[in-house]
């Protein structure tokens, strides 16, 4: 694909959604952390739901870590591997006492650090949370690089690098939600609704589906 369909891609994305964000439910960056870090394997509706509950009780790690695990599971519990989720939650509250004052660290490496938290989680607490042009590659975004031929690559890694480096400056800090929510709505993985896709005549897909 060569970079003007980018362009105009991105243009097209952006005027259809001027100020994308997260469908996850949060109102200060350790609620975003924790959010993001039970939607491993699991959908944003059910991540919403289990906090709708957790957050009045405990929307700070010291409030998190009076819980306990077990306090934590209870709400939780309808959440996918909520067992080892929990488990890292308190941990994760823990070290942010103890290591960076019960504040969410603005550092990759330091999120990096903490239990159950991957790059892709990194990536979306620091675009998200803190405004950093970080693309985090799930498998959506994964699914749509590859399909459209926007980005392609064999894993996110791959998907990651040229994302960085192919989107212009300006689509940086919203491309991850553009494409994100493409994949969730439009370029879903069964059947893509290529005949309500905005930006289908610029899609090198080759099997595109009528709807």
């Amino acid at each position: 694909m060569n970079q003007s369909k980018r362009v105009e891609i991105l243009s097209r994305l952006r005027a259809s959604n001027p100020h994308p964000t997260t469908e996850l439910n949060f109102s200060s960056p350790f609620e975003l952390l924790i959010a993001v870090l039970l939607s491993a394997q699991a959908t944003d509706v059910s991540v919403n739901k289990a906090t709708a509950k957790l957050y009045p009780i405990a929307n700070t790690p010291a409030a998190m870590l009076a819980l306990g695990v077990d306090g934590v599971k209870e709400h939780i519990k309808t959440i996918g591997l909520f067992n080892s989720k929990a488990e890292n939650v308190i941990k994760t509250c823990r070290i942010l006492l103890e290591q960076h004052g019960g504040e969410v660290p603005e550092d990759r490496a330091a999120l990096e650090a903490l239990p159950g938290v991957g790059r892709k989680t990194a990536n979306v607490v620091l675009n998200t949370a803190f405004g950093w042009p970080t693309i985090a590659v799930d498998t959506h975004i994964f699914r749509v690089s590859n399909r459209t031929r926007f980005a392609p690559g064999k894993n996110v890694e791959e998907v990651e690098a040229k994302l960085l480096k192919v989107v212009p400056k300006e689509f940086k800090v919203d491309c991850h939600h553009w494409l994100i929510l493409h994949g969730r709505y439009t370029c879903v993985a069964r059947k893509p609704r290529c005949g309500a896709c905005l930006i289908e005549d610029l899609c090198e897909f080759p099997d595109k589906t009528e709807i």
